[in-house]
C-alpha cells in the first residue's frame, strides 16, 4: 500500500490530505472536512489536471494584451502544449469575457476563453 499525503485545493480551507493507494486506485481519503476534498484526492492522484491561465497580444486594442484562461482544467501533462499554442496567438478588439480565443487547445477538447474585456482603441 502506497499513501500519498496532499493539501486540498477544493475549497478555502486547504485541508491536509492523506490518500491510501493500492496498484494506484484511491481506497481511502482521510483529512478532508468536506466532500470536496475526497474527489479532489482520487482526481489528484489518477488523473491530475488543472486550469492554465496566461495572456495573448490584442490589436487594435486599449490594453496590448488580454487575460486567457482554459475554459475546464486539462490534464497535467498538456499544460506546457496549451502555452505553447498560445505563443502566436493574436487577437482583434474588442475582446469581451468569455470570448473563445482557441478552441480546443492542444488537442484537449478544452477551449482557451478571455478573461477580461478590451475594447477597441488608439
Amino acid at each position: 500500500m502506497e499513501v500519498r499525503e496532499l493539501i486540498c485545493i477544493g475549497c478555502p480551507m486547504g485541508c491536509p490530505l492523506k490518500v491510501e493507494l493500492v496498484q494506484g486506485q484511491a481506497l481511502k481519503v482521510t483529512g478532508n472536512n468536506c466532500g470536496r476534498g475526497e474527489a479532489y484526492a482520487k482526481k489528484e492522484v489518477s488523473h491530475p489536471a488543472r486550469i492554465v491561465t496566461s495572456s495573448v497580444k490584442v490589436e487594435g486594442g486599449t490594453q496590448k494584451v488580454v487575460s486567457v484562461k482554459t475554459k475546464e482544467d486539462i490534464p497535467k501533462e498538456k499544460i506546457f502544449d496549451v502555452i505553447k499554442c498560445l505563443k502566436d496567438i493574436k487577437v482583434q478588439a474588442p475582446v469581451h469575457i468569455g470570448d473563445v480565443v482557441v478552441r480546443n487547445a492542444a488537442g484537449t477538447g478544452v477551449d482557451i476563453v478571455a478573461t477580461r474585456t478590451v475594447t477597441t482603441g488608439p
